[in-house]
């Protein structure tokens, strides 16, 4: 499991939050959430999402919606354990544990897999959907960020509306599965947000991907403040 920030965020943070990134140094995941809540996660989100071509992306989202301070950290805490289960159950993904939530990534060969041209969820998905959709039964507290993304294969248009369905193919199945439909936000992207290189066979075949983003509902957020006030009492 990747449990490191993203280096886009590290680099913001070292430019323009010089004390954030020294109090994360030797922190663990629970402890990280605390300090980039607590200088700024909706303006350093905005820049993410900026600087990755749009300001609702996976990563901006997450960073996007801290809390910060010591009811981040008890956020924090219950990613922790919540990404744990994600990598044990379907261990192809890739899992990112980022401030307060999760990003976890789904390619060719991690357990959603997409036919060319296709969209529709073959029995490979399935199984890692339904893994997933049980994952977020056990933490019914949180919403869920989809996204659609292609290789360069294609033009622009076809691209962005075949990114579409596909992420509303894995949407649709989540809450077929018994997942509330509140609880998602579905985005495509098409090819626009390449994260390896669409020259070589390998790179376009993991830029062929559905990232999700896992964020604390707030409900959640408001009983993590309540607890943080009781520790703090």
């Amino acid at each position: 499991m990747k449990r490191v920030i993203n280096k886009m965020f590290a680099l913001l943070v070292v430019s323009s939050l010089i004390f954030g990134c020294e109090a994360t140094k030797n922190a663990n995941n629970k402890q990280k959430g605390a300090v980039i809540g607590a200088t700024g996660g909706a303006v350093i989100g905005g820049v993410i999402g900026n600087n990755t071509g749009d300001g609702n992306t996976a990563l901006g989202a997450i960073i996007g919606g801290v809390v910060g301070g010591s009811a981040g950290a008890i956020i924090g805490n219950k990613m922790d354990k919540q990404a744990k289960k994600i990598e044990e159950e379907i261990p192809g993904a890739e899992v990112e544990r980022v401030g307060e939530g999760i990003n976890v990534t789904f390619d060719e060969s991690s357990g959603v897999y997409f036919a060319t041209d296709k969209y529709n969820i073959n029995d490979k998905s399935q199984e890692t959907l339904n893994k997933l959709a049980g994952i977020f039964k056990e933490y019914p507290k949180t919403n869920i960020l989809v996204e659609g993304h292609t290789d360069n294969t294609g033009s622009d248009s076809y691209n962005l509306t075949l990114s579409k369905n596909r992420a509303q193919s894995v949407t649709g199945y989540l809450v077929e599965s018994g997942i509330e439909r509140g609880r998602f936000t579905t985005k495509w992207y098409g090819e626009s947000q390449p994260k390896y290189d669409n020259s070589t066979v390998e790179g376009r075949a993991k830029n062929r991907r559905v990232e999700i983003a896992i964020v604390a509902n707030e409900e959640l957020k408001e009983e993590a403040k309540q607890q943080a006030e009781k520790q703090n009492n």
